[in-house]
């Protein structure tokens, strides 16, 4: 029977207000800015709903573009979960104008988690074991170079490290955060956020037990990194990094903190320098150039990884796979 344009937009209509009703029993809808926090979502969310990732493949946090799909994911979300204000530039104004308040979830505003201040200079006393204070080499710096360093230090990450998933104990955190904030949500999935919470958790700590012993023998063992990104990290296993090439990895370091990272290579003890993949590695050879130190990297956001659930195992196996491989006695 020749269904008449009348009787066509009756239909159009019914599906419509079926949409919409349905729409009420759907699970939330979650956008997360990167890949390690988008990984513990969605653990979280496993078997009820995939979380959005809007930093996806090789693209940096510190300088992305947002799609309009994904502005427009950003409107309509039940949940925004990023690390906060100093970290992902490219959200903090849509995070005012597009998402409706009380939608986000900024880690870094987190009482479990303990934030730790940027360390400035390019060295770092060998005492300090990453504690945040310098050495002499800080005051030796020109002023051009200072003057850099503290806007970098201001406009980047408004005074605290923002790489806190690297703590296996900061991911604890965000996990139980993630899972009480999706049961208000979402009261008709709790039973399964909260069984995931509890099967995650117990991932996490074993994952920290296997890390711990992996670690262990190489507390003593000074090394220098691209940037400052793992300062949790070397906090939470007692590593010894002896100074950074520079603070935000989207700028390069000015002549002075080149020279002060190879006074401290020439001095001797530091056995590693890592690299990061998708910035510039020849300024980790020119600083170690003559030296007898070795060469790694280090990926502190899992660009190489693939996004789900398993990534952020995978990244701290790999953090301290490489860590491992590259400060090994040999021999």
């Amino acid at each position: 029977m020749r269904r008449t344009r009348f009787g066509t937009a009756i239909l159009l209509g019914l599906l419509a207000v079926g949409l919409r009703t349905g729409a009420a029993s759907e699970p939330p809808s979650v956008v997360v800015s990167i890949k390690p926090v988008h990984a513990l979502v969605a653990g979280v969310m496993d078997g009820v709903a995939t979380p959005l990732l809007l930093v996806d493949g090789s693209a940096s946090p510190h300088a992305y573009s947002l799609k309009p799909s994904q502005a427009a994911a950003l409107a309509e979300a039940d949940l925004v979960v990023w690390v906060g204000e100093g970290f992902e530039y490219f959200l903090e104004a849509p995070m005012e104008s597009l998402v409706p308040e009380g939608h986000g979830l900024e880690l870094a505003d987190l009482s479990t988690i303990a934030l730790l201040p940027v360390r400035e200079g390019g060295v770092w006393d060998a005492d300090d074991h990453g504690d945040g204070a310098a050495d002499d080499h800080d005051h030796a710096e020109d002023d051009h170079d200072q003057a850099d360093d503290e806007a970098t230090h201001d406009n980047a990450h408004d005074g605290y490290d923002p790489h806190i998933w690297l703590d296996p104990d900061h991911a604890v955190a965000i996990v139980a955060a993630v899972a009480e904030r999706l049961r208000s949500i979402d009261p008709a999935n709790a039973g399964s956020y909260s069984d995931n919470e509890a099967a995650l958790i117990e991932q996490l700590h074993a994952l920290d037990a296997e890390t711990q012993t992996m670690l262990a023998p190489l507390h003593d063992i000074p090394f220098i990194v691209f940037h400052d990104a793992y300062q949790y990290f070397e906090r939470h296993y007692g590593l010894h990094a002896a100074g950074s090439i520079t603070l935000d990895p989207e700028q390069k370091p000015g002549a002075a903190r080149l020279a002060a990272i190879r006074d401290r290579l020439r001095e001797g003890g530091v056995v590693c320098a890592f690299a990061e993949p998708g910035f510039d590695g020849a300024l980790l050879e020119t600083a170690t150039e003559g030296t007898d130190v070795r060469l790694g990297q280090l990926d502190p956001e899992g660009i190489a990884l693939e996004p789900g659930p398993a990534l952020y195992p995978a990244l701290i196996r790999d953090l301290a796979a490489s860590l491992a491989a590259c400060l090994a006695p040999t021999g």
